[in-house]
């Protein structure tokens, strides 16, 4: 199972052949166990051009969404407490890290950094 960041699903809306390559090969793996979760959503949201939010709705809803939940938050202010002054930590990035953890799915982004609180078989290998 896999969960993707937003930045793998800007590429993706933006028809980024090696990264759609690798997605529909990751599509074929993992049986389309391949997630998001809300915070994703509302990033991608966030950005979208008027004319853009009917390609980008019908993309996003393909996708299996993980909720989140008190699990999700009490593990993602852990990460806050431990790596959020010292890595600049987003509550953004603590919940997708801690509902990938959670799910036990790995997560697939190209901001390894911004994911101190995960180790790298954690990651999606590419």
């Amino acid at each position: 199972m896999v969960v993707i960041d937003s930045d793998i699903l800007i590429w993706l809306l933006r028809g980024d052949l090696q990264v759609t390559e690798r997605f529909k090969k990751t599509l074929i793996d993992t049986e389309g166990n391949i997630f998001i979760t809300p915070v994703q959503i509302a990033e991608i949201y966030a950005g979208i051009l008027p004319k853009e939010k009917a390609m980008v709705e019908g993309f996003l809803s393909s996708l299996g969404a993980i909720t989140i939940n008190e699990k999700v938050g009490r593990l993602a202010g852990e990460y806050m407490n431990k790596y959020g002054k010292s890595h600049n930590l987003t509550l953004a990035d603590a919940m997708v890290a801690s509902a990938s953890q959670i799910n036990g799915c790995e997560l697939w982004t190209k901001n390894k950094k911004h994911y101190p609180m995960l180790a790298s078989n954690d990651f999606f290998k590419e």
